[in-house]
Formats: structure tokens, sequence, C-alpha cells
């Protein structure tokens, strides 16, 4: 993944994008994509989306639990009947390249040691969106991105009460930028709630909002938007 890929350069990229599925593959179609993974796969659309775009990826980590889980508070935690209906969808989306996925089923924490460090071109959250889930994926996601690769992200929302005070709050915003910012690395806030983490032992951290909308990043500010 070229360290060219600046914001001004992604802005170009991504003018005019009409989804996140179309924005991600704008900016991973920059550079060769070889091996990735994703966090959060519920019923495979993404990664049918990614595995039909990029021929030269030859493998992708699917990881989900894909099961009922009684310590998260989301309305995605649907019974095991459910996960397993959404799970075989998941599957026959991505039969087609089944040569080139790799099923981790279980959390993060689970199964990430299935993935060799400095490995990933790539990597997309989409998983546990709470303070807990967000910062387990990330803190456990970089060592195995290659220097130079690249970390995306879903529902980085700056309303921590997404689905409502019954739910636990979203808080993949603030928390992957504080994350960048203590890593070191540039951040991007793109449009579709999208971001985007860049590795690079060189780097240093930035934050560039591209929507417009993150000019407070406070929970304070957060809880009252």
């Amino acid at each position: 993944m070229p360290l060219s890929l600046t914001p001004s350069r992604i802005a170009r990229l991504i003018v005019g994008s009409p989804s996140r599925f179309d924005l991600w593959l704008r900016l991973l179609h920059t550079a060769s994509l070889e091996c990735a993974a994703e966090i959060g796969v519920w019923k495979g659309d993404f990664a049918q989306a990614i595995l039909a775009s990029f021929s030269a990826l030859t493998k992708y980590y699917m990881i989900d639990p894909w099961a009922h889980l009684p310590d998260w508070n989301k309305p995605f935690n649907v019974n095991d009947q459910t996960f397993e209906e959404v799970y075989a969808e998941a599957l026959r989306k991505t039969d087609f390249a089944a040569n080139r996925r790799i099923v981790l089923r279980g959390r993060t924490s689970a199964v990430i040691d299935e993935i060799p460090d400095q490995s990933l071109d790539f990597a997309y959250i989409d998983g546990d969106h709470t303070l807990r889930g967000i910062t387990l994926d990330l803190i456990q996601l970089l060592p195995k991105i290659k220097d130079g690769g690249l970390i995306g992200g879903d529902d980085f929302v700056n309303k921590p009460w997404q689905h409502g005070s019954a739910y636990e709050p979203t808080l993949v915003c603030p928390f992957a930028v504080y994350f960048a910012e203590a890593m070191r690395l540039p951040f991007v806030a793109l449009p579709h709630k999208q971001f985007l983490i860049q590795k690079a032992a060189d780097a240093s951290f930035s934050f560039v909002d591209l929507t417009g909308t993150y000019s407070d990043l406070s929970l304070k500010k957060l809880s009252q938007s």
C-alpha cells in the first residue's frame, strides 16, 4: 500500500462516492491488495464486494463469532438460530472465492493469532462498536498490518447513542482517533461514517476530517449532539 495515499489524494479519489462500498473500492484500487481481513462480517456483503473486485487478493480473513453474546448489548446481537442463518448467507455470498477466504469464527481475541504479524495490506473493522470492542479490535489488529498498510472502519459516528439509550453507546468515535494519536499514525475521517488509519514506521499523528462534521471530539460534546 503506497505511502502516497495522502489526504488530498484520498479526497480526489472519493469525491462523489455514493456508498461506503464504492469509497473503499476506489481507495483500495490504488495498490495491489494481496492479504486482507474483516472484523464483523455479518451477512458477507462487504467481503463479497472486496473478493469480487480484487483477483490478486489471495487471503481474506473473515472474523465474526456469528453467535449470540451475553455481554454485547447491541441490536445486532440476535439469537443463535438467526446467527446460523446469517453465517450461512455470508458463506453463500463468498463461495465463489472459497479458495481465497479464511473463515475465523470467533471473537477477535480468540482468533487473531491465526493471522501472522505484518501480513495484512488492509483490515476493515465493522464488529463490536462499543468502547470495549473497538479498543480490543484496534490494539490486537495493528501488529498484523504491514508497514504502509491500512486499517479502515465503519460507524465512525459523532452520536454515541446511535441505537438509543437502551443500548451500549457506539464509541468508535472518538476512540479510533485517540488510538491513532497514541500510535503516532495519521487518521482520516471519511464520508459514509468511515475512517482510515495508515500504518507507517516513520509517520506522525494527524487528524484530517474530509466531512467537516468532527470539529469537537470531546465526549461531553458528542453526548449532547
